[in-house]
């Protein structure tokens, strides 16, 4: 602000030349968000912690500035009770044919749903693990895995579609299958590994929980397993873990055999209970309808197990999106719209999506008058915002209302790069679409050989689920201005549609949808 001072005759007397300050543009609001939620303070705002209530309390009060009601039952929280297990590795133990196998390095107990105490079986790999009708695969035919443990090669046959590769391999979807086989556990050895087995072994000692809406029962242990100590399963069956991803990575038949090795575990447990909010606010539209903006404000916390300063600080992962969700509903103050809207900063979704479960579950609303659920998880910004990959875009209308939004924007809509990743059914918008709720989440969007998608390969490589997910990494903040615009125009688009957005015929995921909701307007 630039001022002059002139004095006459006792008074003082203000010139204002320039004095307007400069506005703060959309992208920079977007940022000072991401800032106050990846701060060191806040000690990466793990599901449960003071951390993650401070952001959460930060939330209401940006949603109540905004022009919010409070959405859930009259209250901004949405209290979400968990289950909590945390492995006591100090106690517990795992041995091959008697051999003690060493946890952290070459396998580890995963905590996703409650162990039993002690189990011992015999291994047989079972290549994928996938029983797939729609496409006449099944991995599992004529085998009788009764009291046996599983061994799968974690991924899909490569010439799958991606949502339904993505759906199949969701762990409480393959395991149904090899419960029904007679399985009673399973070790899974990653062929793809979107995060380095040396950051996904440090985060094995955090606390695992789930949400406390009645669960499905889980395998008696369940264990991932490091592909580069698998020849310690495979030594004597005449196969070795290069082969069998050489077969996996062409598409090839994968084999089924006996490993003739037995496994035997012995597993810990801490279990407990807590509480962690979902923050709900509520924009009124004029139908007893909903559109559900969506993004989680949890990360994963702080760990002394990893190097640097141990914050998980979920820059990018996703205060990012949490950010974007609070613009956009600055954005649409005062508009009068058709459908209501729904902004949840959702809770639980690094412990597998359990805050989006808990809320598509039990939304406070009619659940058939939820109309469509647009997420926002790592929407990436970082580089111009030109193009904009839309996951789910071909299940639904929804995804054809957000590519025409982007098509009035000048914005190019490319497909996924990057199937294999299975990103549609890893985050929330997951545990709508199993709710029969049509959903999208979105990508900066890049050309396969391009610097663009150099930038997204050496993110994922270097700093997901990594402390450097932080404050100090390049950022395109004008591109991610341009973002929030496109998402707010495109939610007011959907709010004002005249028909509700529904599942195309031939989408696998139609299946979901509500046998009771009412017909389409």
């Amino acid at each position: 602000m630039i001022c002059t001072v002139h004095m006459a005759r006792g008074w003082v007397y203000f010139l204002f030349i320039a004095c307007a300050a400069r506005a703060e543009t959309l992208g920079e609001r977007w940022w000072a968000h991401v800032k106050f939620l990846a701060d060191d303070r806040l000690e990466g705002r793990n599901t449960g912690s003071a951390g993650h209530r401070e952001a959460a309390d930060y939330v209401a009060r940006k949603f109540q500035e905004a022009g919010l009601q409070p959405g859930a039952a009259k209250a901004w929280m949405q209290q979400v009770p968990f289950v909590t297990r945390q492995i006591d590795e100090a106690n517990s133990s795992l041995s091959l044919n008697g051999a003690a196998i060493t946890l952290g390095k070459e396998a580890y107990f995963e905590m996703r749903s409650d162990p039993k105490p002690e189990t011992r079986g015999e291994l047989v790999f079972v290549g994928h693990g996938l029983r797939a009708p729609e496409m006449n695969y099944d991995d599992l035919k004529g085998l009788d895995l009764k009291g046996k443990i599983a061994v799968v090669l974690g991924g899909a046959p490569p010439k799958w579609p991606g949502p339904i590769a993505a759906h199949l391999q969701r762990a409480d979807v393959r395991w149904a299958g090899l419960q029904a086989a007679g399985a009673i556990g399973i070790v899974n050895i990653p062929l793809t590994q979107t995060t380095p087995w040396v950051r996904s072994s440090a985060a094995r000692v955090q606390m695992q929980m789930t949400a406390d809406i009645g669960q499905s029962v889980g395998p008696s242990v369940s264990i991932a397993w490091n592909p580069e100590h698998a020849a310690l399963l495979l030594d004597g069956s005449g196969h070795t873990i290069d082969e069998l991803q050489k077969l996996a990575r062409a598409g090839e038949t994968l084999p089924k055999f006996e490993l003739r090795k037995t496994l035997h575990a012995r597993v810990a447990v801490k279990r407990g209970k807590l509480e962690s909010p979902n923050v709900v606010g509520l924009l009124p539209g004029k139908r007893k309808e909903f559109v559900v903006v969506s993004g989680h404000l949890d990360h994963i916390g702080k760990t002394q197990s990893f190097a640097g300063d141990g914050i998980f600080n979920g820059a990018m992962d996703n205060a990012s999106g949490v950010g974007a969700l609070i613009e956009v509903a600055r954005a649409l103050r005062g508009e009068k719209l058709n459908r209501s809207v729904l902004f949840v900063a959702l809770t639980g979704e690094e412990k597998g999506l359990q805050g989006s479960r808990y809320f598509a579950a039990k939304p406070g609303v009619p659940a058939k008058s939820i109309a469509a659920d647009c997420n926002m998880d790592m929407f990436m910004p970082l580089h111009e915002f030109k193009a904009l990959t839309i996951l789910g875009a071909e299940e639904s209308t929804l995804g054809d209302i957000a590519k025409q939004t982007a098509e009035r924007r000048g914005l190019r809509v490319l497909p996924d790069p990057a199937p294999e990743q299975r990103r549609f059914t890893r985050s929330d918008q997951y545990s709508f679409i199993r709710q029969g709720i049509p959903a999208i989440a979105f990508k900066f969007g890049y050309e396969k050989g391009t610097p663009e998608e150099k930038l997204h390969a050496d993110w994922l490589r270097t700093r997901y689920h990594a402390v450097s997910d932080d404050l100090s990494q390049p950022v395109n903040i004008e591109g991610a201005g341009k973002f929030v615009e496109y998402l707010a125009a495109l939610v007011k688009d959907v709010a004002n549609a005249r028909r509700r957005p529904v599942w195309k015929p031939e989408s696998f995921f139609r299946r979901f949808a509500y046998s009771r909701r009412a017909t389409q307007p």
